[in-house]
């Protein structure tokens, strides 16, 4: 077995992967906000800072409006260029306090009386923040600024945890659709292989793309380029009826044998999808990139030995 031949294959699968991975993360992203998934995702957890009646009102304040991310209103907005602000995305934390003190009319920066400030605080809306300042109070934090640290802290974990959920459910999201996509194409990463291996005009096709990627240095792809460039391959074949079943007269165990193999290539596919084009970027970066590099410094090195020989 040719080694070359063998790493040819695994760039041409790894390359295929990436696309497809690009395709996918291009929908989700689309989805994500027409669906302003991140921005619901924010306000679910900002409903423990300022309680679930009162978010709408809070995210009205000047501060945060001005965070609001702008963008198409619509999927044909694209033609007329008619924008509208969308859902909340991310506060920083610092923003985020001085929004809250801002609110519940907290904004002095006196001392209080721990019974002054518990006053103060028990007329706030109801919800864990108002809970945790009533607790930091109770402990003998009276100072409005160790509050604010306090508060700081606090709430950047409350951002992060809003992060990590938007990041939970977008991973799901991925990994599903990264399955249907699968089945909707038919694409067997097993079949690719043997068509790899087996065509050596394909493989260098799909190297050649490959190293293309890699030298533009960019792992973010429109989507018209990414289905050229499958097109241009050839090798993903999309559509179920363009599946290359056993020949007539085959028996059960043939069928058997095909069946699993297809389920198995299926399988691999969907969860080589599933990581993302990053993933593959990176991997297509490093086992593309050392080649070059290796040659570089054995010319270099050529040049050092040439040039030390000539010094003695």
């Amino acid at each position: 077995m040719s080694i070359s031949q063998a790493l040819e294959v695994v760039i041409g699968l790894i390359f295929v992967y990436y696309v497809l991975g690009s395709i996918v993360s291009l929908i989700t992203q689309w989805i994500n906000e027409a669906f302003e998934t991140r921005g619901k995702s924010l306000e679910r957890h900002l409903k423990k800072i300022v309680g679930d009646r009162h978010v709408d009102e809070f995210v009205k304040l000047p501060q945060l409006q001005a965070l609001r991310p702008i963008r198409y209103k619509d999927a044909f907005s694209f033609i007329t260029s008619n924008t509208e602000a969308k859902k909340l995305e991310k506060i920083p934390a610092a923003v985020l306090v001085d929004s809250y003190f801002d609110f519940v009319g907290m904004t002095a920066s006196k001392e209080f009386e721990a019974d002054e400030l518990k006053a103060l605080i028990g007329a706030f809306p109801e919800s864990e923040g108002k809970q945790a300042m009533l607790k930091w109070v109770s402990q003998g934090v009276t100072n409005i600024e160790d509050l604010r640290k306090r508060t700081t802290v606090y709430f950047g974990g409350v951002m992060e945890q809003a992060s990590a959920t938007f990041r939970a459910n977008a991973r799901s999201f991925v990994i599903i659709l990264s399955i249907l996509f699968t089945l909707l194409l038919g694409t067997d990463s097993i079949q690719l292989a043997q068509t790899l291996w087996n065509n050596a005009g394909v493989r260098a096709l799909a190297v050649a793309q490959a190293e293309l990627v890699v030298r533009q240095d960019d792992a973010e792809a429109r989507m018209d380029d990414l289905i050229q460039q499958l097109l241009d391959l050839n090798i993903v074949r999309i559509g179920w009826w363009q599946t290359e079943l056993p020949p007539a007269g085959s028996t059960v165990g043939q069928w058997v044998l095909f069946s699993v193999l297809k389920v198995l290539g299926l399988g691999l596919t969907a969860a080589a999808i599933s990581q993302g084009s990053s993933f593959w970027y990176d991997l297509l970066k490093k086992i593309t990139t050392p080649s070059s590099s290796s040659s570089s410094s054995s010319s270099g090195g050529g040049n050092s030995s040439s040039s030390s020989s000539a010094s003695g």
